[in-house]
């Protein structure tokens, strides 16, 4: 027979598992117990088989996969308006749709690292090992990859993929905070999407026009 067991973990599993007695007789009670524990087991080595995997793999560059390639800005919750990549300075106060607050973003792996640059002057986002903010034309290093993480209140923090704990952040004022001094819940590392100024104007909705008898008129006598 056939007996249905439901294994909790990370998702419900529901098992088929053969029986050689019947459910109420005490010989079977023995096998079930091993049998689920067995199951439990190798359901924890995949999971954690999984999990060594993806820390492995986001420890280094993907030079093998397609880069994801995104273009917007990033509002600071702080200052009030948009981190901007002036060359080797950064700040956060720059206008909306202003050319210095343009970014581009890459992925660095198949997680949510990222590199992050101007597009009006190439230089990418980096921080030292004192926990500086500033900006590198050449952003292969991995002072310059920053792990995307979504808040409970909508809003995006950027921590440093080399220094774990530290995040980008800026004050009130719009200046750089130190990395060492940034915590996850800190209003300062808090940004919001947001994307370009004009990119409605790029990306005009399409408009249906109805065809009728008098259309038809009329684009006859506009072409006569």
């Amino acid at each position: 027979m056939l007996l249905v067991l439901f294994i909790e973990s990370h998702s419900s599993l529901t098992l088929l598992v053969p029986c050689h007695h019947s459910v109420s007789d005490p010989r079977s009670a023995p096998y079930l117990d091993s049998r689920v524990s067995s199951i439990q087991q190798e359901s924890k080595q995949t999971t954690e088989h999984f999990r060594t995997y993806v820390e492995n793999h986001t420890k280094h560059s993907d030079d093998l996969s397609r880069k994801q390639i995104r273009i917007y800005q990033l509002y600071s919750r702080t200052s009030g308006k948009h981190v901007q990549v002036l060359g080797k300075k950064i700040n956060a106060n720059g206008e909306d749709g202003g050319k210095y607050a343009l970014l581009v973003v890459e992925t660095d792996t198949f997680g949510s690292h990222v590199r992050i640059k101007g597009k009006e002057t190439g230089h990418y986002i980096c921080m030292s090992k004192r926990g500086k903010i500033l900006g590198k034309l050449n952003g292969k290093s991995r002072e310059c990859v920053f792990v995307e993480e979504v808040l409970e209140n909508n809003y995006t923090a950027l921590m440093s993929a080399k220094y774990k704990g530290w995040y980008l952040g800026f004050t009130r004022k719009g200046r750089t905070r130190k990395g060492s001094k940034t915590e996850q819940n800190q209003r300062e590392v808090h940004f919001m999407k947001r994307p370009p100024k004009d990119k409605g104007e790029h990306h005009r909705p399409f408009k249906y026009t109805t065809v009728t008898k008098r259309t038809k008129r009329a684009r006859h006598h506009k072409t006569s």
